[in-house]
């Protein structure tokens, strides 16, 4: 979950989005500006995407993270997230 400055959401989600690891980006409501997924083979390796190159990015004021260990639902995440979006 990242919190930025609010007129930087459009920009700091598009360089978030560029870093290695990062699979997707989703601007949402709430108390959080951006979530960022992040795909690693191995948990040590969460430390180089997230410590060394998402929080550095400029207009990022915080990050909290949240790690799965294991899932639970087959449900589509794509569709899902995608609820209300129309192409």
């Amino acid at each position: 979950m990242v919190h930025c400055q609010p007129h930087r959401i459009p920009e700091v989600a598009e360089a978030i989005s560029l870093l290695d690891g990062v699979s997707e980006v989703y601007s949402v409501t709430g108390d959080i500006d951006l979530i960022a997924v992040v795909r690693v083979h191995d948990h040590d390796d969460l430390a180089g995407v997230i410590a060394d190159r998402l929080s550095k990015v400029d207009g990022i004021t915080g990050t909290d993270s949240h790690v799965a260990f294991q899932a639970y639902s087959r449900h589509d995440l794509e569709a899902a997230f995608s609820l209300g979006f129309q192409e």
